[in-house]
């Protein structure tokens, strides 16, 4: 019991410290603390993971599939960068209004939908669903032949006890796609949008307001979120196809690759952002 306590204490010891760490970084740095932390350990683990799998590779003459691996790995930074960036923009133009002698409005804006807005979200989500299954084949009876099979054919399938299955990828890609439409879902409300739209005193060009108005970004978003989930999903499962192919450790995972890229975009965005605040607070001193 006290060796339990003591590595309790330590980890909560531990969280405590990296969570105050990254809070610091937050308020004095550039970006997200704690995503920066994550952000550094996965790019310091790379090095060491990179050379173990060429130097598994190397030693069975399978050189030319880790430089397969290495191509796939910038390709798969350079699509992860395009569809971040991606966006469709949605016009939106504001009635002009006359008070007195001033008029109002006139103006036209745009509503920028994401080709990926849910993130890292969907993964993050399908691969801890993924974890609770092995989690419940832990406490089932063995003595038991039902339950014996049904913990072994986990332990295979799920939990990749001996290597990652096909059945493994084909149900992580699909537990992806279902939760980035669950999430998009949930974060965009072409309802709420509607009206807010409409309450502003602005429409969409060639569809009228309100219901039409719904149904025409329902329909939007539900397009440019198929190729965003289906992006999200192979970037997340061809590492593990790989895998299940060449059978080598591999030196990244999908996820890795998008929380990293994720944050390095993010942490440029607000270097931009303070340059050109102080860019501007120079012009108006």
């Amino acid at each position: 019991p006290s060796r339990v306590g003591l590595i309790v204490l330590t980890m909560t010891a531990g969280t405590a410290f990296i969570m105050w760490i990254g809070e610091l970084i937050s308020q004095r740095g550039v970006g997200n603390g704690m995503s920066l932390i994550i952000f550094a350990s996965i790019v310091s683990q790379l090095p060491s993971q990179f050379g173990s799998s060429y130097q598994v590779t190397a030693g069975q003459g399978r050189v030319g599939q880790f430089a397969f691996l290495m191509v796939m790995f910038f390709l798969m930074i350079v699509g992860i960068i395009y569809v971040e960036q991606g966006q469709r923009r949605i016009p939106i133009q504001f009635a002009k209004r006359v008070r007195g002698r001033k008029v109002m409005g006139g103006q036209s804006t745009y509503i920028p939908l994401k080709v990926n807005s849910a993130g890292v979200i969907p993964v993050i989500f399908a691969t801890s669903i993924l974890f609770f299954p092995a989690l419940v084949a832990t406490s089932l009876p063995q003595d038991n032949n039902v339950t014996a099979a049904i913990r072994n054919w986990i332990d295979i399938n799920l939990a990749n006890s001996q290597g990652t299955t096909w059945f493994y990828v084909f149900f992580l890609g699909m537990l992806i796609i279902f939760f980035t439409y669950f999430y998009t879902t949930i974060q965009f409300d072409p309802v709420r949008q509607s009206d807010m739209i409409r309450r502003q005193g602005g429409f969409v060009p060639g569809v009228r307001p309100g219901i039409s108005t719904t149904n025409y970004l329902s329909h939007i978003i539900n397009r440019i979120t198929l190729p965003g989930s289906v992006f999200l999903a192979s970037v997340a499962v061809l590492p593990s196809i790989a895998s299940v192919i060449w059978d080598i450790p591999l030196g990244f995972s999908g996820i890795s690759i998008l929380i990293t890229v994720g944050v390095a975009l993010e942490t440029m965005k607000q270097i931009e952002s303070q340059l050109s605040m102080r860019n501007y607070e120079g012009f108006i001193d």
